[in-house]
């Protein structure tokens, strides 16, 4: 019985992932068109992986409570959160680039790889709704804010800024 309550949690998890990799996707697709460092597969794995490594922290939690007397692990899910941030900001600062004309690109693909991980954290904690919605906006964001930024603002590159 156990085993299978394994099993049905551990395809739970993989629903999960499968979920926020395609709301990843749906972010990445824009970021892919626009020929941005951080394409469609990294939006998917990093919304997948943030997915994951929430649900695996809180599957974590179940085994140990299980299989161990209690109280003798403390656990705080909130770390695994922190861990899924700094190393997102480890990836999207990779994309910042600053050239010759001394103007710094990058950082819409940047912030919104972070976006993307959070997204993935609101799915493994059943945020379905809430990652659909933020999903939705981020890629109308993505899509359709620099039309209205190179008409407001002809003077500037969307995306970058003079450093």
């Amino acid at each position: 019985m156990l085993l299978e309550q394994l099993d049905s949690e551990q395809i739970a998890i993989y629903w999960k992932v499968l979920y926020a990799m395609l709301m990843g996707a749906v972010i990445g697709l824009d970021r892919e068109k626009a020929k941005k460092p951080a394409g469609l597969r990294t939006y998917i794995f990093v919304s997948g992986s943030a997915t994951l490594l929430v649900s695996l922290g809180n599957a974590l939690i179940h085994y140990f409570n299980l299989n161990m007397a209690t109280g003798i692990i403390r656990t705080d899910p909130v770390r695994i959160i922190e861990s899924i941030i700094t190393g997102i900001s480890f990836i999207a600062a990779g994309t910042i680039i600053r050239n010759r004309d001394e103007q710094v690109k990058g950082l819409t693909t940047a912030a919104s790889l972070l976006l993307a991980a959070a997204v993935g954290i609101a799915v493994a904690v059943e945020q379905y709704l809430l990652s659909f919605m933020i999903t939705i906006t981020a890629y109308v964001i993505l899509r359709f804010f620099w039309l209205a930024e190179q008409k407001f603002f002809k003077n500037s590159q969307s995306d970058s800024l003079k450093y």
